[in-house]
């Protein structure tokens, strides 16, 4: 043991002199680590985002079989059917509290790319905006039940153009004025444009028909009581769930997907990382080839040199590990960032660098290195002795 600190002690002091190669390698493998963490953080930001966006006393339904509100679609009195329904809660006049919506794509423009971008315009019953949890009027008022008017997310105001309170402003073959910003906490809702569900069915020529219907329950068992009632009334072809269920769905695949771009692009770079510590490493073992020789020859054991070597290996990723992911908290975390939905509309959300996304970065910097090394140290260690004699 006292001969591995020993010659660990000795190569790490030792690293300074290599510091152009050895600054490479540190760099290299907080490259493939910064990038990794920054795919994640994306998968991490729209996976918190949509999973904020759910309340387990909220019950959605769409059309059975259909995966997102653009492929569902209710007809008036099939909404009317679920405000009377078991397990859905009532106001003090007795009415079930439910909002049925309508959801078009609508285009516009990003303000940093002054690109054209899809939007999500969703048409609400005056009960709409007091179920999503959150829901608050930042500036402005609420639009108008008849008129063109819309009210928009901060997500939507932040990342694109034409939004501003006040604003007259055309989306599809229609001029719609701003009235009011919302919040609702940094949810999906804040990427999308609401209006009057009867203004947006008469402009998009849609009649009397919705994609979705929400519904507040009654208490926790409210929602196996509206399933009861959907399962027994044959004019309702529905699934029904609870909107936490329902956005845990959509966010499971699509930030799987964002997540999982990082890693072949994170192994390819990781293959040039090693690329990279072999050199360096090998590089060490000849400039000290005297050095490791005299220690065998006056009794230090191939081992010794094996995992001083690896120890060199290891620290030098750890190092660069540490730099990657200290870029992507600094650089990443908390950025806001837009990309597509499940609806295939702009969602706005903020990256986030969590613990794991930290803990597989740190463990993929820990393998370059080991791998990285190992060549090298059983070189080392099969260092003959003689080897003391080159001049």
């Amino acid at each position: 043991m006292r001969q591995t600190l020993a010659v660990i002690s000795l190569n790490l002091k030792s690293i300074p002199r290599r510091l152009g190669m050895s600054t490479a390698t540190i760099g290299a493998v907080a490259l493939v680590v910064a990038v990794l963490l920054g795919f994640q953080a994306i998968g991490n930001g729209f996976r918190a985002t949509a999973e904020r966006s759910g309340a387990e006393d909220i019950a959605i339904m769409l059309r059975e079989g259909s995966q997102a509100e653009l492929n569902s679609g209710l007809s008036r009195d099939q909404a009317r059917l679920i405000e009377v329904a078991d397990g859905v809660a009532r106001d003090e006049t007795d009415n079930g509290i439910i909002s049925a919506e309508l959801y078009v794509i609508v285009d516009g423009v990003l303000r940093g790319a002054q690109t054209e971008a899809n939007l999500g315009l969703r048409g609400l019953e005056a009960n709409g905006p007091g179920m999503r949890q959150g829901f608050r009027l930042v500036e402005g008022r609420m639009f108008s039940p008849g008129a063109a008017e819309l009210i928009v997310g901060e997500g939507v105001q932040r990342e694109f153009l034409g939004f501003e309170l006040g604003q007259e402003i055309r989306l599809g073959t229609n001029n719609w004025t701003v009235v009011g910003i919302f919040s609702t906490g940094g949810t999906v809702f804040d990427s999308e444009v609401w209006s009057d569900l009867g203004v947006l069915q008469n402009l998009y020529q849609r009649g009397s028909s919705v994609q979705s219907v929400r519904a507040r329950l009654t208490s926790p068992d409210g929602l196996e009581r509206l399933q009861a009632y959907v399962e027994n009334e044959p004019r309702l072809n529905l699934d029904v769930q609870t909107e936490a269920e329902f956005f845990a769905g959509q966010s499971s695949g699509t930030a799987g997907v964002i997540s999982s771009l990082g890693w072949p692009l994170s192994i390819v770079m990781a293959i040039g990382a090693l690329a990279g510590a072999w050199n360096t490493l090998y590089s060490s073992v000849d400039a000290r080839a005297r050095e490791i020789a005299t220690l065998r020859a006056i009794g230090f054991s191939g081992f010794s040199a094996f995992i001083g070597t690896m120890a060199e290996a290891v620290m030098l990723s750890a190092i660069g590990g540490a730099v990657g992911t200290g870029i992507a908290v600094l650089f990443f975390n908390g950025l806001s960032f837009q990309g597509l939905g499940d609806s295939f509309t702009q969602v706005v959300f903020d990256l986030s660098v969590t613990w794991d996304s930290i803990e597989t970065g740190i463990t993929l910097a820990i393998m370059v290195g080991v791998f990285g090394g190992i060549f090298p140290a059983i070189r080392a260690a099969r260092m003959p002795i003689l080897a003391v004699h080159r001049g």
